[in-house]
């Protein structure tokens, strides 16, 4: 292969928000690289923007209208003279024309080629190959299903159970699970249906339902010359709903045998359509110890933190040397895991009345701290959440020499945060370093939907209860100290957020946005 010169990036354009866009800003400062994301309307005050180098309006609250306009932003990365653009996940991570616009107007799009993307965005051609490499796939079609008539064949040929999944999209959209025959007409409607309005193709296809499987995925790193590597597995089987809850590696099932062999089938799977920069192979693992190859994300993923934690790879900063032209240097082969680390997503949800939103001002924010502890987020204290888009606050990582002693440090860590103003997904953390079953590492994707279900997860008594009369103290004290400070003719509060006063806080507060 011939040799790819490596070109200098010197600013980048984050085309994201929320705490990947912190993450992101952090590598780059890091690596001495100017930082400038762009904000819609509700974003104007969030952390990206307090902490770039620059910041620049992109649209109104709707992501079609400012996180999606890919041409708006490439054409922004142009006119400030930005060498590259950073997609984060979500939005345009995995839109290989926004991945082309980019590279039609000579930015540097860091994450693979659109022509990767495209291979792997469909899940029934990434079937295909994945077939055609050597991978081993779930059993099932390998086309999708035009109609009824021919889903009841293929289901008929596979046998029942069936799951039913959208050819275009993942994160469980147009995804049922279809127990037998007298189900199969409602959910091949209703998941066709869903999938056109999710991802704007309603095509489907089917494979054999795997009963009970863990999910555990492998990171992958390829470079520009060639070389694919597995930087090792994640466990992540806690789910609500298709959706990942919670994450850590390694996966307390996987033994270094099993672990070679995932590896080396997801660096086949990158390998078969020259896949470069960071991207994750999903799999199915079966209880009898067989793996199944699910899909390929073709981004950075959400819990690539605890890869980093057990492996020491900044892999923001990788992606970056990756997309310069930089090789992949002995320090990503054969890289073992050291300890354990865990990451659960803090989300503005309330777990114990349906996960329902809980958006609304941040009154009160307290970060955990100490050894081992991580913190990605994306607000602050006096942040607003919005409405528009994924209730993700932060993600809390955490790391130790093993599993048992991670999870008593995560059990610390959450006693030590604190939110107020809104409901976070706190207390559902705290239930499960309680269950058994959690704690010994007894998973597969279905344990927390049932669980939920059931009943067996109980909201934990809140230790603050047990400190009333110290808290009603505190609050008495507060209080006071609040109107002595405000004074009887000024009304402004004596507490306010720690970035109110700041040249950029006070700019974008006062701005009237266009």
């Amino acid at each position: 292969m011939a040799t790819t010169p490596r070109k200098r990036i010197r600013k980048v354009l984050i085309a994201n928000r929320g705490e990947i866009a912190v993450r992101i800003l952090r590598g780059l400062r890091e690596m001495g690289i100017r930082g400038a994301v762009i904000y819609s309307e509700p974003d104007r005050l969030g952390l990206p923007v307090l902490l770039a180098d620059e910041a620049y309006p992109i649209g109104p609250a709707p992501s079609r209208e400012s996180y999606l306009r890919g041409e708006a932003i490439v054409e922004l990365a142009v006119r400030i003279g930005a060498d590259a653009i950073h997609p984060g996940y979500g939005f345009l991570s995995e839109r290989a024309g926004f991945a082309r616009l980019c590279r039609d107007a000579g930015i540097t799009f860091i994450g693979p080629s659109p022509e990767a993307i495209d291979a792997m965005g469909s899940k029934v051609e990434s079937r295909r190959l994945m077939i055609a490499a050597g991978v081993p796939v779930v059993p099932g079609g390998k086309d999708p299903l035009p109609d009824l008539d021919a889903a009841a064949a293929a289901a008929e040929e596979i046998g029942y159970p069936v799951m039913l999944k959208a050819a275009a999209g993942g994160g469980g959209k147009g995804m049922r699970m279809i127990p037998s025959a007298a189900e199969l007409p409602s959910s091949y409607r209703a998941a066709r249906s869903e999938a056109a309005a999710s991802f704007g193709d309603d095509a489907v296809y089917l494979e054999k339902y795997i009963e009970n499987p863990r999910h555990v995925e492998i990171q992958v790193m390829g470079d520009l010359h060639g070389k694919v590597v597995s930087l090792g597995e994640r466990e992540c089987s806690l789910q609500r709903r298709h959706q990942k809850v919670v994450e850590e590696a390694p996966s307390p099932v996987v033994d270094s045998d099993l672990r070679r062999r995932m590896g080396e089938a997801a660096v086949k799977a990158a390998s078969a359509v020259g896949y470069s920069n960071a991207g994750t192979c999903e799999f199915l693992l079966s209880p009898d110890g067989n793996f199944f190859f699910l899909e390929m994300n073709t981004r950075l993923q959400v819990e690539h933190p605890v890869t980093e934690l057990v492996t020491g790879i900044d892999l923001v900063q990788a992606q970056v040397r990756v997309a310069e032209g930089e090789p992949l240097g002995p320090e990503f082969d054969d890289v073992q895991p050291r300890g354990h680390a865990v990451e659960v997503r803090l989300y503005a949800e309330d777990p114990w009345r349906g996960f329902a939103p809980s958006p609304g001002k941040i009154e009160m924010l307290r970060w955990p701290d100490g050894p081992g502890v991580r913190v990605d987020a994306g607000v602050y204290e006096g942040s607003e959440v919005s409405i528009y888009y994924d209730p993700m606050l932060a993600k809390l990582i955490v790391w130790a020499a093993d599993r048992e002693r991670a999870l008593n440090r995560l059990e610390r860590a959450l006693s030590e945060l604190r939110v107020e103003g809104i409901r976070t997904t706190v207390p559902l953390f705290r239930a499960l370093l309680a269950d058994p079953d959690f704690r010994s590492g007894n998973l597969d994707i279905g344990m927390l939907d049932r669980k939920l279900a059931a009943g067996e997860l109980k909201a934990p008594i809140d230790d603050a209860l047990e400190d009333l009369p110290l808290i009603a103290a505190a609050l008495a004290h507060h209080e006071r100290a609040y109107q002595t400070a405000a004074g009887p003719a000024n009304g402004t509060p004596a507490r306010r957020s720690r970035w109110a006063g700041t040249a950029r806080y006070e700019a974008r507060r006062n701005a009237s946005w266009t």
